[in-house]
């Protein structure tokens, strides 16, 4: 079976671009037509996309290496997590902190802060302290959760980097070139598709679309890891003999629910703001504590 099709791409909304105006040029050859001042984007080649970056994921997992989702909008916030957490990967879906990968021994150290803050709550050194000490650690424990809490069992660098919307999350994409780390990213039609390893052109805005996208990537890694599961079976099925195994039948795909409902409005949400506003400031370039 096909890893997605035409029919769910149109039902989520992933050939719906950006304003003309609000285009990148190198977007170009990944643009279909356009339609009421709104760019479509080819889904023959999103299609492609989706089948190199899927094999991709597959072939990264099955090395041992794991895939680290990011995704920081509000839009894409909820499935970040929820699809990186079914496949057992790490996200980051609140906040990109500088340095996460360039930088990440100093990042583990807050990792080991946060771990043990919660011991310091288990073991009752708690107990022993003042309401004010206790206060503070459960603030500082709260706002190191939110930031660090879906790489809190992280111990080395990922394998490869899933993005939703290149635009937002320029640093991330900074630091992954800079590391060597493979791109993965749904870029539309206002990014830069240059640099990203594996880009998958479709909308970027779209609750429905951004789900899709990120199942599929999801997907991929239960699947290399189902593989890897079966081979490891297989062997010691080789090596015991006379020893028989059960071995649990994988299903090829995991069927995607149904978003038969979903009604795409001709301009987006982001479009209007930025046509609110005579000037625009990135806030992935501000950096503060």
């Amino acid at each position: 079976m096909a890893v997605v099709t035409m029919k769910n791409l149109l039902e989520s909304g992933v050939h719906f671009g950006h304003q003309v105006k609000r285009w990148d040029p190198r977007m170009k050859k990944y643009i279909f037509a356009e339609r009421n001042g709104i760019h479509i984007i080819d889904l023959q080649k999103t299609i492609a996309a989706i089948k190199d970056s899927y094999d991709a994921v597959r072939k990264i997992t099955s090395a041992g290496k794991t895939v680290l989702f990011v995704g920081t909008k509000k839009q894409a916030q909820q499935a970040i997590q929820k699809e990186a957490e079914r496949c057992g990967m790490f996200y980051v879906n609140n906040r990109w902190l500088g340095g996460m990968l360039t930088n990440f021994s100093t990042i583990k150290k807050s990792l080991q802060r946060l771990k043990k803050i919660e011991k310091m709550e288990i073991d009752g050194t708690f107990d022993n302290l003042t309401k004010k000490e206790v206060s503070a650690l459960q603030k500082e424990k709260a706002k190191l959760e939110k930031n660090l809490g879906g790489i809190k069992e992280m111990k080395d660098l990922p394998g490869a980097v899933f993005i939703i919307d290149t635009h937002k999350e320029q640093i991330a994409v900074a630091e992954a070139r800079r590391m060597h780390i493979p791109i993965i990213a749904v870029v539309d039609t206002n990014c830069n598709p240059e640099g990203i390893d594996y880009p998958i052109p479709g909308n970027d805005d779209a609750i429905r679309a951004i789900s899709l996208f990120t199942s599929i990537i999801a997907n991929a890694v239960i699947e290399a890891d189902n593989e890897t599961g079966l081979k490891i079976l297989e062997n010691l099925n080789e090596d015991e003999d006379g020893v028989q195994t059960d071995v649990a039948v994988k299903n090829d795909d995991v069927e995607i629910e149904d978003y038969s409902n979903y009604q795409p409005t001709e301009q987006k949400e982001e479009d209007i703001e930025a046509d609110e506003k005579e000037a625009l400031v990135d806030e992935d370039k501000v950096y503060k504590d």
